[in-house]
């Protein structure tokens, strides 16, 4: 996964006409460019920034069907989400896993309420349930979740759901990507749609970051997969439209897991802004999110407001005996769900459904607007075939159903961390002992080696050191000031990984340094 090579296929092959082109390196729009190119089609996929830079790395690091969307009537878009729930969690064993949460309930009201509300959420998911959920006692669910307010506790409602690591799967996605012939392309932005006398879109502009070189490439298809930036594209087909995006803030907290002991997760049903509020055990962390705050400013980064921190803080105190204080937050990070707007009323986030929309305009431009990661698979066959219903592309059957994504490995156990990489489990350990010192931990309080920092520098086609920090690696989302400290040394490594000199290496590290504000407290 040589990012220089992958760009001089894409700049020496100027002529080539490709059957897609997707705008997006995030999970909607790296499911597109897999299903695409597991279907035949020669597909390009181009992000402005680093895969996953956006939303599709600020999840709640879950795969699930949504007990929010049931409390809301929502069935649909609930039994949609459960079957890709199950399908993802089979398609990728080494970056999922199933996950225990408990529900604690201080009413006998609240119990049965819960008990027979999830009872029909593990109907809905049919033989790809995770497990069944049932009612515990209250001295079981203090055995599960021993840090939990005992006061007029009845007991617990035990469900099961999918976690995961978001970025670490968008990768796999895009070596899937290029495991089936197709490209993928970070740092490479659109700038301008091609079109040709009759006003069909049949390529873009785009601008490599790395070299500041402008290409013209051409397309049967374009798929404006941006997330929040998807107006941006839209104003390139037509200068002048309504806003089709409503974005929503969301944010989450990271504790150290001693205010979650154990393995079970904690999901506080209805917190006071109408949400669900989830703790959920996150290697070897806690995570603790998320909200919902509408916003009018659309950011590559950005920032967790001080009402939304002090919500979950304050939440957070009415479950837990020992409650965290902002002190003890080793990161917070933000993310903005690029909800579809609702025409009837425009500022609504809360309500707003996260099903997907996919419509083509005159010009032919393909636009995904909503969704969420669970759903990214379906999203993906959704948009083929309706790009191919359109006559746009010849049909082609999905066959991503059942189609495991790159890297799938055999012999480890997910006890062994680096399982998340797969079959390169034994090139990153055989790399350990190639060099004296490449066994070392870049930080004390973080699990990351040497060995796996300049494995990652190799292949996975970080260009910065926020590339590795936050998304190859999660040390930035587990304790940001460790990770500031780490940055040094990944400066250094990837600096002589790409042949750059000294001075790129202190840019980095002030770029980084200024990056790493947004997530501390």
């Amino acid at each position: 996964m040589n990012r220089e090579a992958l760009f001089s296929i894409v700049r020496n092959n100027t002529q080539k006409t490709w059957d897609v082109i997707v705008i997006g390196g995030g999970a909607t729009g790296a499911g597109i460019a897999f299903d695409a190119a597991s279907r035949g089609f020669n597909s390009l996929l181009l992000d402005q920034e680093d895969f996953g830079k956006g939303t599709s790395s600020r999840s709640t690091k879950l795969i699930h069907g949504g007990v929010r969307y049931l409390a809301q009537g929502d069935l649909v878009l609930v039994m949609e989400a459960l079957k890709e729930r199950g399908r993802i969690l089979q398609n990728a064993p080494h970056l999922t896993y199933n996950q225990e949460f408990v529900i604690p309930v201080y009413s006998w009201w609240e119990a049965l309420m819960y008990t027979v509300g999830l009872k029909f959420y593990d109907i809905l998911a049919g033989r790809l349930s995770l497990g069944k959920s049932h009612f515990i006692r209250s001295d079981e669910t203090l055995r599960r979740l021993p840090n939990l307010q005992r006061n007029g506790l009845k007991g617990g409602v035990v469900y099961h759901d999918g976690q995961f690591d978001d970025s670490r799967l968008l990768i796999s996605l895009i070596r899937s990507i290029l495991e089936k012939g197709s490209i993928a392309l970070n740092y490479c932005k659109v700038t301008d749609l091609l079109k040709n006398e009759a006003g069909r879109v049949t390529g873009v502009i785009a601008r490599d970051a790395v070299t500041g070189q402008k290409l013209r490439i051409n397309s049967r298809v374009v798929v404006n997969a941006t997330g929040v930036f998807t107006d941006d594209i839209l104003k390139m087909d037509q200068p002048v439209i309504e806003r089709t995006i409503r974005p929503s803030q969301g944010i989450h907290i990271v504790l150290e897991q001693k205010f979650l002991p154990g393995t079970s997760a904690l999901m506080i049903p209805k917190t006071d802004d109408g949400r669900v509020l989830f703790a959920i055990p996150w290697y070897g962390k806690i995570v603790v999110g998320t909200t919902d705050t509408p916003v009018d400013t659309i950011s590559l980064e950005p920032r967790a407001l001080e009402e939304e921190i002090s919500f979950i803080l304050q939440t957070a105190e009415k479950y837990l005996r020992i409650p965290p204080k902002r002190s003890d937050i080793l990161s917070v990070f933000a993310g903005l769900r690029p909800l579809a707007a609702n025409p009837d009323d425009p500022e609504a986030t809360r309500e707003i459904s996260r099903r997907h929309k996919i419509r083509i305009s005159s010009s032919g431009l393909v636009t995904v607007e909503g969704g969420k990661w669970t759903i990214y698979r379906r999203m993906a066959q959704d948009a083929l075939d309706r790009i191919m219903k359109a006559g746009m592309l010849e049909k082609r059957s999905c066959i991503t159903r059942d189609l495991a994504v790159f890297g799938i490995g055999e012999g480890h156990l997910q006890s062994d961390r680096l399982h998340i990489y797969g079959v390169h489990v034994h090139d990153i350990k055989a790399l350990s002992v190639q060099e004296a010192g490449n066994d070392m931990l870049m930080h004390p309080l973080l699990p990351y080696t040497r060995a796996e920092v300049i494995w990652i520098c190799r292949h996975e086609m970080p260009r910065k050191i926020e590339d590795v920090l936050a998304r190859r690696t999660r040390a930035l989302f587990l304790d940001a000031k460790a990770s500031m400290e780490m940055a040094p040394g990944v400066a250094a490594i990837l600096a002589r990984e790409l042949g750059l000199d000294t001075a790129w290496e202190v840019a980095q590290v002030e770029e980084y340094n200024k990056l790493v504000k947004n997530y501390l407290c």
